[in-house]
């Protein structure tokens, strides 16, 4: 099977060179999301203790913003004609989210483990926000509204550490 990494479409929206520097943006935080999504879920199978229900349901709703967000990020890197890479190998050699331990996690150390990788993804988001400004609008108008999500995601979580 051929992969390539841009298409020959006839219609450029963005200049060869902001299209490189934009969907390489866009690349980094598709990699983040897609090992966010992936961290919630081993956390959503394995969290045990007090208050498991009420935070096995929250991941859920994490984890369905963070795959909607992902999905965006991988369409906008399309739009632009340019290959979005979501394997795992790329994930997992380029992600910048903390590993997530093996076993069971309790509800406490599961909340701060999964508010710090949010944090994680969300601190990638804004740098990406600042450095797609004055390249394009629409891609950083999708990444303000899934940080926005997010963000909101990140206080739910923290509200329960307190």
């Amino acid at each position: 099977m051929s992969t390539t990494t841009a298409t020959q479409f006839k219609r450029d929206i963005l200049q060869d060179e902001t299209t490189s520097e934009v969907t390489a943006i866009l690349q980094e935080n598709l990699t983040n999301l897609i090992d966010l999504a992936l961290l919630m879920k081993q956390a959503h199978w394995n969290v045990v203790g007090p208050n498991f229900r009420s935070i096995h349901l929250q991941l859920d709703e994490i984890i369905e913003t963070v795959r909607a967000g992902s999905d965006e990020v991988a369409e906008r890197i399309v739009t632009l004609g340019v290959s979005a890479d979501g394997r795992v190998s790329t994930v997992d050699a380029d992600s910048k989210v903390e590993t997530y331990p093996a076993g069971f996690v309790k509800v406490s150390e599961t909340i701060s483990r999964v508010a710090d990788a949010v944090k994680q993804v969300i601190d990638s988001l804004r740098s990406a926000i600042e450095r797609l400004g004055d390249l394009d609008a629409i891609s950083e108008d999708m990444l303000i509204a899934i940080s926005g999500e997010l963000e909101k995601h990140l206080w739910m979580l923290q509200a329960q550490e307190a």
